[in-house]
């Protein structure tokens, strides 16, 4: 992973955000995919399209993954695409949405890099393995350890979860483990605050590779902790600080 990788990513996630934010403004009819709460337009179409074809373009022996159903095969690296993260939120005119890119070996492995873009308050995020993070091209401060007691902790309660003993019960202990807790409905948005100190830590259960792989590379470059953690048949995707994680890495395992 290289400065071009850098910046084709930054390039990528402004301009696949910048026409989301235009489609939406001249107006968006909505598809659900799984449930109500689970949305799909011609905007998250369009923005992926923009992106693979751009890839496929300018890196043709890397593989691509889109949340949109882009599967191209590819050799070492695969690119991961969320051409809208919190579809939801920016369906109802929310501010809380971005685009999101991640470059990786797998999605089991640590991201090369990873890049989000928040059109609402023109935020571009980079960070990755070879490039400390940054937003609008300003380095962040290195993440400091913290107690999870002192921090504000970003999740996800879907109402099915309340059905699930495996992912409420280890959901309920590190939650009432934090400061205060935050539902922002775009996890690479959390993640990003994450890595910039707004945030203290983000816990997610079975994340997808396009929802975790940008923000986590942005967390580890900002000298934080990115992991997946395994509890009694759930994933649980765990970043903050590295004292934080820690925490919440025990919380979780009960």
């Amino acid at each position: 992973m290289g400065s071009a990788d850098v910046e084709l990513a930054g390039s990528l996630v402004r301009a696949a955000g910048e026409l989301a934010a235009r489609m939406l403004a001249d107006g968006l009819t909505v598809e659900h995919k799984t449930s109500i709460s689970d949305v799909v337009s011609a905007a998250d179409h369009a923005a992926e399209e923009l992106v693979v074809s751009r890839l496929r373009a300018e890196r043709p022996d890397d593989a691509i993954v889109g949340e949109e159903g882009t599967s191209d095969a590819g050799g070492a690296r695969t690119w991961y695409v969320d051409p809208v993260d919190g579809t939801y939120n920016f369906l109802s005119e929310l501010p809380t949405w971005c685009a999101a890119l991640a470059l990786g070996p797998s999605e089991t492995e640590p991201p090369l890099l990873g890049a989000v873009y928040q059109p609402a308050t023109d935020e571009l995020w980079l960070g990755g393995q070879s490039h400390p993070t940054t937003r609008n091209g300003v380095e962040l401060a290195p993440l400091v350890d913290r107690p999870l007691a002192e921090v504000s902790l970003a999740t996800y309660l879907h109402p099915f979860t309340l059905g699930d003993a495996s992912l409420r019960e280890p959901l309920l202990r590190v939650m009432g483990g934090a400061a205060t807790v935050r539902m922002l409905g775009s996890g690479s948005v959390e993640l990003a605050a994450v890595a910039a100190g707004r945030l203290g830590a983000s816990v997610q259960a079975n994340s997808l590779p396009w929802d975790w792989l940008p923000g986590a590379a942005l967390v580890a470059a900002a000298g934080g902790a990115a992991s997946v953690v395994p509890v009694d048949g759930q994933r649980w995707h765990v970043a903050g600080s590295q004292q934080t994680v820690a925490e919440l890495t025990a919380l979780l395992s009960g």
